[in-house]
C-alpha cells in the first residue's frame, strides 16, 4: 500500500520529509510550541496519507484490514522520525512495514527491495478469455472515481484545516515577534535612562569628594578659631576677677 501511495502520490508522500526536517530543527532549537504544532500536524498529515492509500488499495480491488491499515501508519510515522526510513519510503520499494521505537534509527534490514531488471511480459495465452461486459467496466469505474472523490474532498477538508491552523501559528509566532521587540525597545530605554543616571550620580559624587578636603580646612580653621576665641575669653575673665577683687581691697570691702 505504501508503495503504491508513493507511485501514486508522490507530492504529497514528499510532504513527509518537509515535516520531518521542520520537527529536527524545533528539536534542536528545543522549541517546545513548535514541537507540539509540528506534531498535530504530523498526525493529521499521516492519517490523511493513511486513508488516500487505503482508497487507493480499494479502487485496485484491495481490501485493507485494520492491521494492515496500522502497519501502513506505523511505516509513515517511521518515515518522519528517520532520514533513512523516509529515503526507503520515497523509493517505492518496500517490502515490509516499518516502525520506529523511538531510538536509533528505523530498522531496514530486509525491508527494501534490491532493484532488479523487470523480465519480459509473458505473452497472454491465445485462446478465449472471459471478458467483462463494457456496463460492469463503466461501473466499477464510476464507483472509483466516486470513492476517489470522496476522499479527495476529506483530504482537502484535512489539508484545509492543517493550513489554518499552520496559518494561525504563524501569526500567533508573528505577534510573539512583535511583543518581544516592543520589550526588548522598552528595556534598551530603560536601560539608556538608567546609565544617564549613573553617569550623573558619579559626577556629582566626584564633584563632592572634591569638595570634602575644601570644607575640612574650612572646618579646621573654624575649630582653631573657636578655640582662640574662647581662650581670649577665659583670659578676659579672669582679668575681670582680678581687677575686682583688687578694687576690693583699695576700698577695704
Amino acid at each position: 500500500m505504501c508503495n503504491l501511495l508513493v507511485r501514486r502520490q508522490p507530492e504529497e508522500v514528499a510532504q513527509l520529509a518537509e515535516l520531518a526536517e521542520l520537527l529536527r530543527a524545533a528539536q534542536v532549537n528545543l522549541s517546545g510550541d513548535q514541537l507540539r504544532e509540528l506534531g498535530r500536524q504530523r498526525n493529521l498529515l499521516v492519517a490523511a496519507l493513511a486513508r488516500q492509500a487505503r482508497g487507493l488499495a480499494h479502487a485496485e480491488g484491495h481490501d485493507v484490514s485494520t492491521a494492515v491499515a496500522e502497519q501502513v501508519e506505523a511505516t509513515l510515522r517511521a518515515a518522519v522520525a528517520d532520514p533513512g526510513a523516509g529515503e526507503a519510503l520515497r523509493a517505492g520499494r518496500l517490502t515490509s512495514a516499518l516502525s520506529y521505537s523511538g531510538l536509533g534509527p528505523v530498522d531496514l534490514d530486509g525491508a527494501v527491495a534490491t532493484p532488479v531488471r523487470s523480465p519480459a511480459p509473458a505473452r497472454p495465452p491465445r485462446g478465449p478469455a472471459r471478458r467483462e461486459s463494457a456496463e460492469e467496466r463503466r461501473r466499477e469505474a464510476a464507483e472509483r472515481a466516486r470513492r476517489e472523490l470522496e476522499q479527495a474532498r476529506r483530504d482537502a477538508e484535512e489539508a484545509t484545516t492543517v493550513a489554518r491552523d499552520a496559518e494561525a501559528a504563524a501569526e500567533t509566532a508573528g505577534a510573539e515577534v512583535t511583543a518581544a521587540g516592543e520589550r526588548r525597545d522598552e528595556l534598551q530605554q530603560r536601560v539608556d535612562r538608567l546609565e544617564r543616571e549613573l553617569r550623573r550620580a558619579r559626577r556629582e559624587a566626584e564633584e563632592s569628594a572634591a569638595a570634602v578636603p575644601a570644607a575640612e580646612r574650612r572646618r579646621d580653621a573654624a575649630v582653631r578659631r573657636a578655640e582662640t576665641a574662647v581662650a581670649i575669653r577665659d583670659r578676659a575673665e579672669a582679668r575681670v576677677q582680678q581687677l575686682a577683687a583688687a578694687a576690693g581691697d583699695a576700698t577695704g570691702t
